[in-house]
């Protein structure tokens, strides 16, 4: 019987399960920036897309919250080795760190613009900032976290159809907390991608997982308790997305064929992520969990790599697909590797419009990316393994 993990050890499944999402990540991030349809229309709009570009798009909605949640998720185990005052100090410094490099270095490698044109609230500043609301959460006792993150993810919905209109700054906080927006100010574009309310319920949902993985609980208690909740939050996706009330501010609808109606049942709302966003990938996750508590293959462990250096791997992979761009535009196409010092947010270009490549170039150049950065993810894992005495290891 295998004995039950201690605070120290690292948890394979765990690094398995992140590396698999950025494995994943990576492939939106090309899509971003090579496929030629990414500056035309969105690749969920029913409309328009094909089978394989919307499942290209749909496989990475996984992403950003299993990578929310094993944060919280991490938190937890490295609380069982710090106090609570030193945890939450921890976890505030991160936040107003991550913060920083979303604001200042990200902005800079998704636009490569000295003059910062465009201002970026996305993925890495949601992550900031609830890992500073967590560092506040974790001195309530575990109940009432878990009551907490349950509310915010199950209830944040109801705030659906309060709007803030106009370019104001009490438009812009509202933005921030619960509605995707776009903003100019005094000539920059701000984008809040990532509202934080229902980010910070996922964190904290995970932070109160990782109580699984105390000592208390043996790897087959584990597993059953991670196949229940899996197979619940997939069971209830289902129920409430057929009921088509509540969940998501999008409701489904029967389309021309069974499987573009099948697509319109999965395109769920994820700026921010509704409630039914968050079962359809977390359920899953939680499956993934227990199917791989004793994975030992060799591809698991090279998987594992990406997943215990997530941050290193964010910065290099965002720096090397925008070079890689930038690199491909006068070689394979007609436009000059100026169009690549962005001015407008990527997303919403118009200068953009004609440029690209096919879903098979993306792919190709996807697979590359993440097979170059592998050596560097080793190296740099292997590094902060010999250097633990090494405070600022922890911020990378």
């Amino acid at each position: 019987m295998q004995q039950p993990l201690t605070a120290k050890k690292r948890i394979a499944s765990i690094d398995l399960l992140r590396g698999s999402v950025m494995i994943i990540m990576a492939l939106d991030h090309v899509r971003d920036y090579f496929h030629a349809g990414a500056y035309l229309y969105d690749p969920l709009d029913l409309d328009k897309t094909s089978v394989a570009l919307f499942f290209t798009r749909w496989i990475t909605n996984f992403c950003a919250p299993v990578f929310m949640f094993l944060a919280g998720t991490s938190a937890f185990l490295v609380g069982q080795r710090k106090s609570k005052k030193e945890l939450s100090l921890f976890l505030l410094k991160r936040g107003l760190w991550l913060i920083f490099l979303e604001l200042v270095l990200f902005d800079f490698a998704w636009n490569f613009d000295i003059s910062f044109t465009n201002i970026y609230f996305i993925v890495i500043w949601a992550l900031g900032f609830s890992m500073i609301a967590l560092a506040g959460l974790i001195h309530l006792p575990k109940k009432l976290i878990l009551l907490i993150a349950i509310v915010l993810v199950a209830g944040h919905n109801l705030l659906d159809n309060i709007h803030v209109p106009g370019n104001t700054l009490k438009a812009f906080g509202w933005s921030l907390l619960h509605e995707e927006n776009f903003f100019d100010w005094h000539g920059r574009n701000i984008l809040v991608g990532y509202p934080v309310i229902p980010w910070i319920g996922i964190m904290a949902l995970g932070y109160c997982m990782g109580t699984l993985y105390t000592p208390a609980f043996s790897a087959e208690k584990r597993k059953k308790i991670l196949l229940v909740m899996g197979v619940a939050a997939i069971v209830l996706f289902i129920v409430i997305r057929f009921i088509n009330m509540y969940g998501d501010p999008h409701p489904w609808s029967h389309q021309p064929s069974s499987m573009y109606t099948f697509f319109s049942f999965l395109k769920v709302n994820k700026y921010p992520p509704s409630l039914l966003y968050t079962l359809m990938t977390l359920g899953p996750a939680m499956l993934f969990l227990a199917f791989t508590e004793n994975a030992n293959t060799s591809v698991s462990r090279v998987v594992s790599i990406y997943g215990r250096v997530p941050m290193f791997y964010y910065i290099i992979h965002i720096f090397l697909i925008h070079l890689g761009t930038l690199l491909a535009a006068p070689l394979f196409t007609n436009f000059s590797w100026k169009i690549w010092i962005l001015k407008e947010p990527l997303w919403f270009t118009q200068t953009l419009k004609g440029y690209g490549f096919s879903l098979g170039i993306v792919y190709l150049v996807w697979l590359s990316i993440v097979i170059a950065v592998y050596p560097l993810c080793k190296w740099y894992d292997n590094y902060k393994t010999s250097h633990k005495e090494k405070w600022w290891l922890s911020y990378l």
